[in-house]
């Protein structure tokens, strides 16, 4: 697709790679700039990424423009090759080509991260300052070596040199020096302010900074405005590190693939190269204490591979041929033979960092509600700074110098630049955490609603069972005998993909029966599958499906209901209306299932099982897991437990992401579990790539954890803001405290949301 050029008069989509931005506010400045120019639309800013795209129509702005009003705001843009595709991040495979679409479900209702970008959601209109944004080279250099803080150190050195020369000299010579720090930060503050103003940013940070430190200077108080102006300097190279590190916790996952692997030739000699062009087909060496450079599949070899820089999993797996692998993961012993079955730019490790950019750039509830308040924030606060200066003078008799003084400081305390990255930068640092673990969450609404969950519905069958379901017994009818009862399922059931389909034809395989062949198959949703098979139209499905057809079970009934009562699933075959046996089927409960339950009620979470099985086997296996059960549930029947779950709060659905489509849809928030990677990767709000019961209640902690760091930076963010307003009215503090009220603010809660980047699961 092109990006440079629109021809044919028909819009198109261009992307860029944007590097200096810091924070929300940074995101919500691009976008409103940009999208002012004429036959600009879609734009959409990843932070995390550092990616812009939009949608240029004739005759409007070109992508020259473009660059420049980015450019004016103090940020560097480089286009992209393709639109929408970030870059590879430092070290990662190449992801060119693969800009997936994430809308697997239609989760009406509730936020979808990675399914949204952004483009239609507004951001508060306050910009946050930044001065001397790197160049692209300032990403590979020391955060000392970078623009930002080449700005800090000029500034330090005239403010100190200025104070120093203040001890001996007298003040009229050093008066001139805190003018000269203060006109040098000024000027590309004052730049940016200005641009900031046109493209339709007036409430900016650079605005409010740039006229207080102004006033300052008029009304006497130059080493003030020099401070402020350098504090807030400080304070901007610290953003800059700390949002460099929030980056680096998504980039340290491209470091999990090798540069190179050992790629197969004909003649069984291998060649090495760059792991990203390895193609789908190829056949790769896996040697002892490699890490594995691809998604694929064993077809020599075995095993035990560590997975747990990509799922979290601590214990090593076996695998063998035929078995799945998956980019990331360590080949602990044996060498392996693996050939390809995914590209390098759409493998496991580079969808999950694409899934977490995506996720990073939407947002959660909370963080709208702070966007749209803070949106009123700052009028209000100028207004108040202007009674300040003009009406004390009468009522309190102030003199104008101290209400002009006053009034300035109030405007800095005005900005809520802290209060608006409190929530983003606590969430992209939950969504890292959470991803380095195994736990991959699709955006901030999700990651926010998961915590909240008061009951969390599990799927049975390969959620909270193996997914690996065996025949143990068959049972046939007086006068039948057992081969042709499995003779005639296998028959029936081949072709299908459904666990107990497989689980039939396995046993039909191990007992060596040949599977007769079958036409005209059918399905009876949640009940039946049906085909006819040697002229006789046979049935295998639940007994109470035979029931209604009018089969007649005569003695296998109680059978059926001892195989039950042991957890066990009886399938029933019905043959010309008549019941010719029945097949017990069990699938073992994951070992970590009851401790996953477990930990979830520690939580104080409610755990239930919805099933489609018969009511015996799934009593059964909730005894043992101890969580409740609704059984006998048809597709329609989960839908309605879950809207009536949703009755008494936000509901969690677990299930494999295939057969669970509509009621993880209809949940609150939807978790895949079990099934390939790419059920993790494509089908929910979130995935447990770990494959662990216990993983759910780890996301339920990870939500918590997330939420409780968004309120402690919310306390901080307003606490430091009220506690400096009321101080400076009084007049305790001054211009450079409430300079610190806002950089001050912002530094800690970025420290504090880089804390959840350590974070680690206590169930």
């Amino acid at each position: 697709m092109e990006t440079a050029t629109r021809a044919g008069g028909v819009s198109q989509p261009v992307s860029w790679r944007v590097e200096g931005m810091d924070c929300a506010s940074c995101v919500a400045k691009v976008e409103k700039a940009v999208g002012g120019l004429p036959g600009v639309s879609n734009v959409s800013v990843n932070l995390m990424a550092e990616r812009m795209g939009l949608t240029l129509a004739p005759g409007g702005a070109t992508a020259e423009e473009v660059e420049r009003r980015v450019e004016a705001l103090g940020y560097k843009a480089r286009r992209l090759a393709s639109p929408g595709l970030a870059e590879p991040a430092r070290g990662a495979p190449d992801r060119a080509g693969h800009d997936h679409d994430h809308a697997g479900h239609d989760h009406s209702g509730h936020d979808h991260a990675g399914h949204s970008h952004g483009a239609d959601e507004g951001h508060g209109a306050f910009g946050h300052s930044h001065a001397d944004h790197d160049d692209p080279a300032d990403a590979a250099k020391p955060w000392y070596a970078t623009g930002k803080a080449r700005l800090v150190w000029v500034l330090g050195a005239l403010v100190l040199g200025a104070y120093a020369l203040s001890l001996i000299l007298p003040e009229r010579l050093t008066y001139p020096l805190f003018l000269a720090a203060t006109a040098v930060a000024l000027v590309p503050f004052g730049r940016r302010a200005f641009e900031l103003a046109r493209a339709g940013s007036p409430f900016s940070i650079e605005t409010l900074m740039v006229t207080a430190a102004v006033g300052a200077a008029v009304i006497g108080a130059a080493e003030e405005a020099a401070i402020v102006v350098l504090l807030f300097a400080v304070g901007e190279l610290l953003e800059n590190v700390a949002a460099g590190r929030a980056r680096a916790g998504i980039r340290a996952l491209a470091t999990l693939m090798p540069r190179t692997a050992l790629r197969l030739r004909p003649d069984g000699t291998t060649e090495e190269l760059p792991s990203e062009r390895l193609t789908v087909g190829d056949l790769v060496l896996i040697r002892p204490g490699d890490r594995v450079p691809c998604d694929g599949t064993i077809e020599e070899g075995q095993s035990a591979l560590d997975e747990s820089p990509v799922t979290g999993e601590s214990v090593p797996v076996s695998r063998g041929p035929g078995e799945a692998v998956v980019a990331g993961s360590i080949n602990a012993d044996g060498t392996l033979r693996v050939r390809v079955t995914r590209a390098a730019a759409d493998n496991t490790i580079a969808r999950i960092i694409r899934m977490v950019e995506e996720a990073t750039a939407s947002r959660a509830p909370t963080q709208r509600f702070i966007e749209k308040f803070s949106t009123w924030w700052t009028p209000g606060a100028m207004i108040v700074s202007l009674l300040v200066i003009l009406v004390p003078p009468f009522l309190l008799g102030w003199d104008w110098w101290t209400s002009v003084y006053r009034g300035l400081a109030v405007l800095l305390i005005a900005c809520p630049c802290a209060l608006v990255i409190s929530v983003p930068a606590a969430m992209a640092s939950g969504l890292s955490a959470g991803a380095r673990r195994g736990l991959l969450i699709k955006g901030g609404a999700a990651l926010e609603e998961i915590g909240a969950a008061k009951v969390v519905a599990f799927d049975k069958t390969g959620t909270l069972t193996e997914g690996r379901p065996r025949v143990t017994d068959v049972l046939p009818a007086p006068g039948v005998e057992a081969w042709d009862v499995l003779a005639y399922a296998a028959a029936v059931e081949q072709g299908s993909a459904h666990p107990l389909a497989k689980a039939v034809m396995a046993e039909a395989a191990a007992r060596g029966i040949a599977t007769p062949p079958a036409s005209d198959q059918g399905a009876v949703p949640g009940k039946a599958v049906t085909a006819t098979v040697a002229g006789k139209r046979v049935s295998v499905g639940s007994p109470r499906h035979a029931g209604e057809m009018g089969a007649d079970l005569g003695t296998l009934g109680e059978r059926i209901t001892a195989a039950e009562s042991e957890g066990k699933t009886a399938v029933a075959v019905i043959v010309d209306g008549r019941a010719v046996g029945v097949l017990a089927i069990r699938d073992e409960p994951r070992a970590d299932a009851a401790e996953g339950i477990a930990a979830l009620s520690a939580l104080g979470v409610r755990s239930v099982m919805l099933t489609g099985d018969n009511a015996r086997t799934g009593a059964a296996i909730a005894r043992g897991l101890g969580l409740d059960v609704k059984a006998e549930l048809l597709p329609d029947d989960k839908l309605r437990e879950i809207a009536a779950l949703r009755q008494g709060g936000a509901v969690a659905m677990v299930g494999d992401g295939i057969n669970d489509a509509p009621a993880l849809a209809a949940a609150s928030v939807g978790v895949a579990m079990g099934g390939g990677t790419d059920v993790a990767l494509e089908t929910a709000d979130a995935a447990v790539l770990k494959d662990r019961v216990t993983g759910v209640a780890e996301l339920v902690g990870l939500s918590r954890a997330t939420m409780t760091n968004v309120k402690t930076n919310v306390v901080i963010a307003v606490g430091l803001k009220g506690v400096f307003l009321v101080t400076t009215l009084i007049g305790i503090t001054g211009l450079w405290p409430a300079i610190l009220a806002d950089t001050g603010a912002t530094v800690l809660v970025t420290i504090n949301a880089l804390r959840l980047l350590t974070w680690k699961p206590t169930t």
